[in-house]
């Protein structure tokens, strides 16, 4: 049987530093809409198209649990969470595909 992987993932603009969190199943698909601005009117308006940071998890329950837990984060500390392996906020997308 395949495995099935859920993803949490941070998104952000450089341009205005801002922090987009979200869930998928579809890491790949989800950030391609992201870039090509075919999903959400925030990531659109904003321009938050970059993946600086992302986790994989076998289970939506444990997937979900982390994106409410990160949302919920200052600024400073999920800044502190992606910056420890990406301190250039590289967009890690490239790497995926």
């Amino acid at each position: 049987m395949k495995q099935h992987w859920w993803y949490v993932y941070i998104l952000s603009n450089k341009k205005d530093w801002i922090l987009y969190i979200w869930v998928t199943s579809e890491l790949i698909r989800r950030i391609y809409e992201h870039k090509n601005w075919i999903v959400e009117w925030f990531t659109k308006k904003y321009f938050v198209e970059n993946l600086v940071y992302y986790e994989q998890y076998l289970d939506i329950i444990t997937a979900i649990e982390r994106e409410k837990q990160l949302k919920k984060w200052t600024r400073i500390k999920k800044i502190k969470l992606f910056e420890s392996n990406n301190p250039d906020w590289r967009d890690l997308y490239e790497d995926l595909i």
